[in-house]
């Protein structure tokens, strides 16, 4: 089974307004609204794939509520523990360009990370978690560390999926894949890019550090993956950019939903190519049609260093 750990999840209230004013009324011309947070939108994207996951973290109130409901009318799997307060609300305001606009989300206690502890204490060497996402209030910074920890003590593969210097941390309990972007990979190491060639260094070390597989996006420039067996880059395929909104989320799932049945690594970045562009081209997550459409367009190149 492949457990999917979102910690602060949210509703994406998603709302389009031409012409956005400040200091004036301004009418919404489109509303949606969808369950999300990092890990919810993977396990969307691999219900899409037909790859089967259950939904573990927090969630309250009436907008937790919303979350339980719209994923079990999508027939996906939820195991979310109940706290006091309300599911935060985030806000993605769409006009000439696009704003967000986070709520915090309710104080998680340690009763409930600890049965949230719990629930990971099930899973062994045939299951794969993903944590990925904010850390909720009252929980402590290092908390993917000592998650990360708990899975390589039990031999648990994992997938990481944050933002925070904190991945440095989790590097040496050796996770299955991370997903830095191009911003992210620069702010880790204190460092500028001017071109892909400067990126390859810093990629290679997050490999030199203990990650199985570096899986960078690069937004229309593409990705790149990198590992013990090589360096390998797809550049970006053509299309209207519609949504920026889980699409390194997707490609997240894209990569899974392959490496989970075969460990074949490269047909997983193709997938997870495929996957985080389908949703960029799209309104909301994409749909599997949408995905394997686009993995024949994929191409991927290994990188020689030197030539």
């Amino acid at each position: 089974m492949i457990y999917t750990v979102t910690l602060n999840p949210a509703i994406d209230y998603v709302i389009k307004v031409p012409d956005f004013q400040l200091d004036q009324l301004n009418k919404t011309t489109e509303e949606h609204k969808f369950p999300g947070g990092k890990g919810i939108n993977v396990s969307r994207i691999l219900k899409n794939l037909n790859v089967e996951s259950t939904n573990l973290g927090f969630v309250g109130g009436f907008t937790g509520s919303f979350i339980r409901n719209k994923l079990s009318e999508e027939r996906l799997l939820t195991n979310f523990i109940d706290v006091p307060g309300d599911t935060r609300i985030n806000i993605k305001l769409k006009s000439e360009v696009e704003t967000e606009i986070n709520g915090q989300g309710p104080v998680i206690e340690k009763i409930h990370l600890d049965a949230l502890k719990a629930q990971l204490l099930d899973a062994d060497s045939q299951d794969l978690i993903v944590f990925s996402g904010s850390v909720p209030k009252g929980v402590s910074e290092d908390i993917y560390v000592e998650l990360a920890k708990a899975a390589s003590e039990k031999d648990v593969p994992f997938v990481v999926d944050i933002s925070s210097d904190k991945l440095l941390k989790i590097l040496p309990f050796k996770p299955v894949l991370i997903k830095p972007n191009h911003h992210e990979l620069a702010e880790i190491f204190n460092v500028t890019f001017n071109s892909f060639e400067d990126m390859i260094p810093y990629g290679k070390k997050l490999v030199e550090m203990g990650a199985e597989n570096v899986l960078l996006s690069m937004g229309k420039e593409g990705a790149a993956l990198f590992n013990k067996t090589g360096i390998y880059r797809a550049p970006g395929l053509v299309g209207r950019l519609r949504n920026s909104v889980g699409a390194g989320d997707s490609m997240v799932a894209g990569f899974v939903s392959q490496y989970v049945e075969e460990k074949n690594v490269l047909r997983a970045f193709t997938y997870g190519v495929a996957a985080g562009s389908a949703t960029a081209f799209s309104d909301d997550l994409a749909t599997g049609k949408d995905i394997l459409t686009l993995v024949e367009k994929v191409k991927i190149n290994q990188i020689k260093i030197g030539e």
